[in-house]
């Protein structure tokens, strides 16, 4: 009887195998071969997560004050609730929708270009995309909200504005990319800071450009990145007209200035989000590094 049921016992266990082993399942896991579709817009995390400069500030009275947990929390992520200062006498609903933002500083603050602080100044406020939350209950002054989608850990004090929809406006096809492009005569402006405060960018990066709704630019609208050569915008230590005088390169009866010579197209990017005097700028070709300082101008 025991050699019975141990036979028994074996056939079962490799029947399931074999059931296993052929599942449809797993034979699509491991097919790898399937060809894999061109993204045709910015995914959802590159819209929701690409923050934002504004100098409109308002509706700021509403914050994450706290959380479940918080006695060992101090952080908060997805899937938690969180607790925000508006409630059902402050017309929330269970459903409502809320973005997680946060202002931000350059903790370093040092000018990649000369007038990088003032640009800066004019654009607005630098804020972080935090996250996205759901009302699931509702208290008369206070609500609870569950994390529903995240950029970066949520903390106690962070703002929050009813959720708006932002468009993934779609790629243009890449080979009308024009590297010698001529001036579009449209408004120009300069690339003045990076997401996280970088200063060099390449493809499927965001930057921050000083063109704005108030500057005609609009969501969906592409932007085209130059520089001219030896235009001196940065504060780094340089050489005037080094090209003609160093290391015994060959030089030219003329020292050639930047407005005598063909201007440099670097990239060009396509615009994520517009406030009044800036636009979210998503990267989409780059043929060379681009810096803080470069020209942007709409095509």
């Amino acid at each position: 009887m025991r050699a019975i049921a141990a036979g028994m016992g074996l056939g079962m266990v490799l029947a399931g195998a074999s059931a296993w082993t052929q599942s449809p399942q797993q034979s699509q896991t491991i097919n790898s071969t399937q060809p894999v579709a061109a993204a045709t817009s910015p995914d959802y995390s590159a819209v929701y997560c690409s923050n934002f400069v504004t100098t409109d500030h308002g509706g700021e009275d509403a914050r994450v004050i706290s959380g479940e947990e918080s006695s060992s929390k101090v952080v908060f992520t997805l899937r938690d609730l969180v607790y925000i200062s508006k409630g059902s006498s402050q017309g929330v609903r269970v459903g409502d929708r809320y973005s997680v933002y946060r202002p931000d500083k350059d903790a370093i603050d040092v000018q990649w270009f000369k007038w990088q602080n003032k640009l800066m100044k004019a654009m607005g406020t630098y804020f972080v995309d935090i996250g996205q939350l759901k009302v699931v209950h509702v208290d008369p002054n206070v609500s609870t909200a569950e994390v529903t989608f995240t950029c970066d850990i949520l903390q106690r004090g962070d703002l929050i504005r009813p959720w708006q929809e932002r468009p993934s406006p779609p790629y243009k096809p890449t080979e009308k990319f024009d590297q010698f492009a001529p001036v579009s005569g449209k408004s120009v402006g300069m690339l003045v800071t990076g997401k996280d405060f970088a200063q060099s960018y390449g493809k499927l990066q965001t930057v921050f450009v000083n063109l704005g709704t108030n500057q005609g630019a609009n969501v969906g609208d592409y932007m085209r990145v130059f520089r001219y050569q030896g235009s001196h915008a940065d504060t780094a230590p340089y050489f005037d007209d080094y090209q003609y005088k160093m290391y015994g390169f060959g030089s030219t009866p003329v020292a050639y200035k930047w407005n005598d010579l063909p201007r440099e197209i670097l990239g060009e990017g396509i615009v994520l989000n517009v406030t009044p005097n800036s636009s979210t700028l998503f990267l989409t070709v780059s043929r060379s590094q681009m810096y803080a300082g470069d020209y942007a101008e709409i095509e």
